[in-house]
């Protein structure tokens, strides 16, 4: 145990250094943000009805669906800083704080309609707290090319989207909002990865998958104007890289299959509809591409810790 606590303490370490690169420092005047943007994919999504793509939390007192309960990392976010969400706003504020972009099955392209939707409603400020990601469905659709399309080429389009999402970040970050913004998680970890790798004897596709990740992540981490002023990044890919791998010592019992039955999939999802000994908080995924709530709430953990630190 001594041993993998040394190797994970060298792994988490390095993943440390590199995001103090993303920004890091401390702030000298609290950030206080007045409101929470949200822009990309399911992974950041509240639903309409309070419903998330991930184990939603059932009331035990009322047995049902309580959106407060396993929130998403934005939502997480949000409430650190005292704002919601309209589509989660439980003690029914009149002006919620928070706007929900995210969408299911978001793409690069979306991200960039999205913000041309906030800049024609009223753009951003210095005190909107911005979070940004996406890039999984990207990582998805160019991996159904393959092998149509090789792996070469494919590793470029994802770059090159990669670079498209870091152009839409500089503009909201010049245009004044305060941007957390996050790698995408690597899709070769997924249990949907994983099931592509056992049917196919062609080539280790989870790697494919898992290179098509690291590309779109090198072409984002290069775009951005990354100074830690106006952007904070974390690092989701990472972090989930070291979790994978140490599952037992982050408290995971489960790190390669989805907690949710195949009948009640994301965001049917609860605490009452997962397969045997799987729990919210002990399964890495709640479905084939989606993160539990543990994940949910690692990521949230270091938006929080680079919206307060970073020097906004």
């Amino acid at each position: 145990m001594k041993s993998l606590k040394r190797r994970l303490a060298v792994v988490l370490g390095a993943t440390a250094m590199l995001a103090a690169c993303g920004g890091g420092g401390q702030q000298i005047d609290p950030f206080h943000p007045t409101r929470i943007i949200t822009f990309g994919d399911e992974t950041s999504a509240i639903r309409s009805d309070g419903t998330k793509y991930t184990v939603n939390g059932v009331d035990t007192t009322t047995n049902v669906v309580s959106c407060k309960l396993n929130p998403v990392w934005t939502q997480s976010l949000a409430a650190y800083f005292g704002l919601v969400f309209g589509e989660c706003n439980p003690d029914k504020l009149a002006t919620p704080t928070g706007k929900m972009y995210a969408a299911l099955g978001a793409k690069v392209a979306d991200v960039a309609t999205q913000v041309d939707r906030q800049m024609a409603l009223d753009g951003f400020n210095g005190k909107d707290l911005v979070t940004v990601l996406a890039g999984a469905n990207d990582i998805l659709e160019l991996y159904s090319s393959f092998p149509a399309q090789d792996a070469a080429t494919l590793g470029n389009a994802a770059q090159a989207r990669g670079e498209a999402l870091g152009d839409q970040v500089n503009r909201i970050a010049n245009a004044g909002g305060k941007v957390i913004l996050s790698t995408v998680q690597d899709m070769g970890l997924t249990p949907f990865a994983l099931k592509q790798k056992a049917s196919n004897s062609d080539t280790d596709r989870a790697a494919l998958i898992s290179e098509l990740s690291r590309r779109f992540n090198t072409g984002l981490r290069l775009r951005i104007v990354n100074d830690g002023r106006k952007i904070g990044l974390i690092l989701t890919d990472e972090t989930m890289q070291s979790v994978s791998k140490f599952g037992a010592y982050y408290g995971l019992s489960n790190t390669t299959d989805a907690a949710c039955l195949a009948a009640s999939l994301p965001p049917l999802c609860t605490d009452k509809t997962l397969v045997a000994n799987a729990t919210a908080t002990t399964y890495m995924w709640a479905g084939d591409t989606l993160l539990s709530p543990s994940e949910q709430s690692r990521i949230a953990s270091q938006a929080q810790t680079r919206a307060s630190n970073n020097p906004f």
